[in-house]
């Protein structure tokens, strides 16, 4: 997948961009818990598992 595409996917909506960067499992569920703590830390780990 495009990555820019995936870094636009991880600012929007970060589970769906570490779900098709990575798949299933768990850095999908890391997220996802990231996520509904807030939005931010869940945003800064999807990036970083996009960019690394």
């Amino acid at each position: 997948m495009n990555k820019i595409v995936l870094i636009i996917l991880a600012i929007l909506l970060p589970p769906v961009a570490v779900f098709l960067n990575n798949g299933a499992g768990k850095d999908l569920l890391i997220n996802i818990l990231l996520c509904f703590l807030f939005v931010i830390p869940g945003m800064l780990h999807a990036l970083w598992l996009v960019l690394k």
